[in-house]
């Protein structure tokens, strides 16, 4: 793969939020199983936020009046950029007492949900999607490769 870009802004207080290495392996690690790799450096902003935050990106921007735990703004392409410019994916918006949240009640590691919510947030910039079946049980089952490679275990076993 060529050369990952990870920006990583840490915009709350929470804990139990990953290191910027680890961050950057989840995505690293998306991005490469993905089969949708890029020939050139790709760069990727991942901003953790309070519920206050993603609260107001969700209702700007999915029109739902709610925390929750991962949302995907993909760049698109970009047109006359220089050539040796990376190009930009976009940008992962992860809550962390959403995901704290959720790890609690579904008997999760929180490391292994994190992991779980970057290869998620990373997938939809790759264009991934799961509004309908077929996607989702596509998107679903590469996440479950991903995580499986890496000792977590299929967050969707279950459900």
């Amino acid at each position: 793969m060529a050369t990952l870009v990870v920006d990583v802004q840490v915009a709350c207080d929470e804990p139990g939020i990953p290191s910027d290495a680890d961050i950057h392996d989840w995505v690293e690690a998306a991005i490469r199983r993905s089969g949708r790799s890029a020939s050139k450096a790709v760069e990727v902003a991942v901003r953790i936020v309070d519920a206050d935050e993603i609260r107001g990106l969700n209702r700007r921007y999915r029109e739902q009046d709610k925390a929750t735990n991962v949302l995907s703004f993909p760049a698109g392409e970009i047109d006359g950029l220089p050539d040796d410019t990376n190009r930009l994916l976009g940008d992962v918006v992860i809550c962390a007492s959403v995901v704290a949240m959720e790890a609690d009640e579904q008997g999760k590691a929180l490391a292994d949900h994190w992991g779980h919510m970057l290869v998620h947030g990373t997938l939809h910039l790759l264009g991934f999607d799961h509004e309908m079946d077929v996607q989702a049980a596509e998107m679903e089952a590469l996440e479950t490769i991903i995580l499986n490679a890496h000792n977590v275990t299929d967050p969707y076993a279950g459900s």
